[in-house]
């Protein structure tokens, strides 16, 4: 009785802690999407004008760093609230990768993968059923920010061949699309890795759109063979209906053509009926 009674105690506490972290999590949702888009906004100021004022630029760095902070400490606090927490660190690994790796100067790229994965469980909420949608934005802001992450990792590089922001946008949409022209490149290992990062992605979207459309055709040559057999049957009972109204014709021409045939008396009022 008393294990019982543990067992039951423990379950209700892990039922209150998992609620707690889903009013956390709703809580912070709205204001964890705006942080990351100011976090990207930062990001890519410096970026995209190489002669920003350096008290601006400098700005940019500390806003930068303050909102990786607080990410930071928004997955401690969904940690400290999560019951079991080995569960949570295993189920969440990704997110503590990419909020550590980014220490690492070469990496620091990666902290826009924070931000990214914030927005992704937002467009996976308010796109939920409508997964053409979801990955079209994914895949979208996927392409904006390693477009951003290359140019930063390649700008000035003596053998770079990438150097502006449209020229990191062309290399973006085509090394997520598998085609690979070759015209640029990445040559830093930053760089690099936000390709890799790239052709996994891509490797991913190719196979969605290819299982999308298989299951477009398929689902369409159903409903044209369901229309078919439909029409079928529609016109087979047609068929029937009209020999049955021949069959019913030709018996009244039988019964008004025998003798003294007249037609059918009809049935007078029913105090004139013998009982």
């Amino acid at each position: 009785m008393a294990d019982y009674r543990k067992g039951g105690a423990a379950t209700v506490l892990e039922a209150g802690s998992e609620r707690r972290l889903r009013r956390w999590e709703r809580t912070t949702a709205y204001p964890l999407t705006m942080l990351s888009v100011l976090f990207i906004a930062v990001y890519a100021v410096p970026i995209l004008d190489p002669g920003l004022d350096p008290r601006w630029r400098r700005g940019c760095e500390a806003a930068n760093l303050v909102i990786w902070a607080l990410f930071g400490l928004e997955y401690l606090a969904r940690l400290s609230l999560a019951r079991n927490r080995r569960w949570f660190l295993r189920s969440h690994w990704f997110d503590l990768l990419v909020l550590l790796l980014p220490i690492l100067r070469p990496l620091r790229a990666l902290r826009l993968i924070t931000a990214l994965s914030v927005l992704n469980r937002r467009a996976e909420a308010w796109t939920r059923g409508r997964l053409a949608i979801y990955v079209g934005v994914t895949t979208t802001l996927l392409v904006l920010i390693a477009a951003l992450a290359v140019l930063e990792a390649e700008r000035g590089h003596p053998d770079s061949t990438i150097q502006t922001y449209p020229q990191a946008l062309w290399w973006g949409l085509v090394t997520i699309t598998t085609v690979g022209y070759g015209d640029f490149y990445p040559t830093t290992l930053e760089g690099r890795l936000v390709a890799l990062a790239m052709m996994l992605a891509g490797i991913g979207l190719i196979g969605f759109v290819t299982g999308s459309l298989a299951s477009w055709i398929v689902e369409r040559i159903e409903t044209a063979e369901k229309s078919a057999d439909e029409s079928a049957d529609s016109a087979l009972l047609l068929r029937e209906i009209r020999e049955l109204r021949r069959e019913v014709a030709g018996l009244r021409l039988e019964v008004g053509s025998r003798p003294g045939a007249g037609p059918p008396a009809e049935p007078g009022p029913p105090e004139s009926r013998p009982r």
